[in-house]
C-alpha cells in the first residue's frame, strides 16, 4: 500500500490526479464528466476479451473503466491507504461482487449477526444457493469470531463497524489477526465510519467496502458502492471477474456526484459529530427515552474500542423508547418538520426511520438464543435510526421535542 505525504482533507480534494502534473493554462479544476460508451482504440491496443486486460490498458469501454470513475478510485484508494478501488453501482452491488469473487461452492463465510439487513439476506437466501455456508456471530468479541471459524473452510470473515442499526463495534486489528491466523481474509463494511473515522486496511482488513450513498456522497442523490484493497493483483481480479461480468457498473455521472460529495467529507464528518453529539446528550436525558446508542457517547459499551479506532463518532444515532414505539412511529412521521421520516443515512439532511425488532430479526438476522437475546437487550422492541444531519442542532432538537410530545 502506498501511503501519500497528504491529510486526509487534501487528500479528499486534490487524490487521483497525476502527481507533479503541469496544471495546464485553461484547464478546468474541477474534474470533467467523460459519459461516453466506448472510447477511440486500436487493433494491438487492448484485447477484445476481460481477460487479457492488462494494467497499463487504455480505455476501451466504460463497464471496463472510465476517466471520471477511475479519478473517483484513485481517491478512495488514497482515503484508504488501499492498493487499489474498484466502484460499482450501488453498496450492495460492491459486497455481492465481493463475496461471489472471494468465495465459491464449499467455501465458508463468517458474518457479523448485527450488519446491514440487505448483506444479512443476501447471506441468509442467496449464498447458500450456490454453495456457500454462512455462520453468524457476535464480531464485537474476537473470541466469538475465532471460534466460528471452520479451518480449513473458511475463506472470508466479513465485519461492518459500526453496525447498523445499533452502531455496535467490532474490533479490526483483533480480528484480522484471528482471521489471518486461520489462513481467512477480512472484509470491513466501513460506511458508517468512513474513512475520516476509521481505515481498516491500516488495521489489518483486506477489503474495505462502502456504500458510497452515504456518507461519502453525502448529499443523498446517488447510489454508488466501491470495494478498496491492500493488494493490486486481487483488486484487478476483482475488476475483471466482478465489475466486468457481473456488470454492476457505475454511471460516469454517479461518480462524479460522489467526487463532488468527497471533496466536503472531512468537513461534514466534522459537522455530523459535533450535532450528533448535541442530539444524542439531549435525548439520553429525556424522561421518555429508554437508551440512546451512539460511539460518542461516554456510556457506550465500547467506548474504549471507539476512542481506539475510531477519529470521528460519525452523525448515525440510534435510540429507543421505554413504551410505545411504533405508535410513537407513527407520531413521527406525522409531526416531525425539520428531520424527515425515511430510510437510508448519511446526508446533509437528518433522517429517522424506525426499525421493528421482530420484523428485522423475521426478515433480515433470523437470530436465536444467546444471539436473539443481545440484540433484543439492545434494540427492545425496535430502534429509532436517527441519522443526525448538517442542520443548527438546536432546531434537530426542537423538532424532536415536538414530536415526542403527548
Amino acid at each position: 500500500m502506498k501511503s501519500s505525504p497528504h491529510r486526509p482533507a487534501t487528500l479528499a480534494l486534490h487524490a487521483g490526479l497525476p502527481e507533479g502534473a503541469p496544471r495546464a493554462v485553461g484547464a478546468p479544476i474541477s474534474p470533467p464528466i467523460t459519459t461516453t460508451t466506448s472510447f477511440h482504440t486500436a487493433p494491438d491496443a487492448v484485447g477484445f476479451s476481460a481477460a487479457d486486460l492488462q494494467e497499463a490498458a487504455p480505455h476501451f469501454y466504460t463497464r471496463w473503466g472510465n476517466p471520471t470513475i477511475e479519478l473517483l478510485e484513485g481517491r478512495l484508494a488514497a482515503l484508504e491507504e488501499g492498493a487499489a478501488a474498484v466502484c460499482f453501482a450501488s453498496g450492495m452491488g460492491a459486497v455481492s461482487a465481493l463475496f461471489f469473487a472471494r468465495l465459491g461452492a464449499g467455501a465458508h463465510l463468517v458474518l457479523s449477526d448485527v450488519c446491514y439487513a440487505g448483506v444479512a439476506e443476501l447471506a441468509h437466501e442467496t449464498l447458500p444457493r450456490f454453495g456457500i455456508e454462512v455462520t453468524t456471530t457476535n464480531t464485537a468479541d474476537p473470541e466469538c469470531v475465532a471460534a466460528a471459524i471452520r479451518p480449513g473452510a473458511t475463506r472470508l470473515v466479513h465485519i461492518e463497524t459500526p453496525a447498523n442499526p445499533i452502531l455496535k463495534l467490532s474490533d479490526i486489528a483483533a480480528i484480522a489477526e484471528v482471521a489471518h491466523a486461520a489462513g481467512a481474509e477480512l472484509s470491513v463494511d466501513s460506511t458508517i465510519a468512513t474513512p475520516i473515522a476509521t481505515r481498516p486496511l491500516a488495521l489489518g482488513a483486506d477489503y474495505v467496502v462502502h456504500s458510497l450513498t452515504k456518507y461519502i456522497c453525502g448529499h443523498g442523490d446517488t447510489i454508488a458502492g466501491a470495494v478498496v484493497g491492500r493488494s493490486a493483483e486481487r483488486m484487478a481480479a476483482l475488476r475483471k471477474e466482478a465489475l466486468i461480468h457481473y456488470g454492476a457498473a457505475l454511471h460516469p455521472f454517479a461518480a462524479w456526484l460522489v467526487l463532488r460529495g468527497l471533496e466536503t467529507l472531512p468537513a461534514r464528518m466534522r459537522i455530523h459529530e459535533e450535532n450528533a453529539r448535541r442530539v444524542a446528550t439531549w435525548l439520553t436525558a429525556h424522561p421518555r427515552v429508554a437508551a440512546v446508542h451512539w460511539p460518542g457517547l461516554p456510556s457506550h459499551p465500547q467506548r474504549a474500542l471507539a476512542e481506539r479506532q475510531m477519529q470521528n463518532a460519525s452523525g448515525l444515532l440510534a435510540f429507543t423508547v421505554k413504551d410505545g414505539s411504533p405508535a410513537l412511529a407513527k407520531q413521527f412521521a406525522e409531526r416531525l418538520r425539520v428531520i424527515s421520516y425515511a430510510v437510508s443515512l448519511g446526508k446533509t439532511k437528518s433522517l429517522l426511520f424506525y426499525i421493528p425488532t421482530d420484523d428485522i430479526l423475521r426478515t433480515s438476522f433470523r437470530l436465536a438464543g444467546a444471539q436473539e437475546a443481545a440484540y433484543r437487550a439492545a434494540a427492545g422492541e425496535g430502534v429509532f435510526r436517527l441519522s443526525v444531519g448538517l442542520e443548527d442542532p438546536d432546531d434537530l432538537i426542537a423538532d424532536l421535542d415536538q414530536a415526542l410530545g403527548g
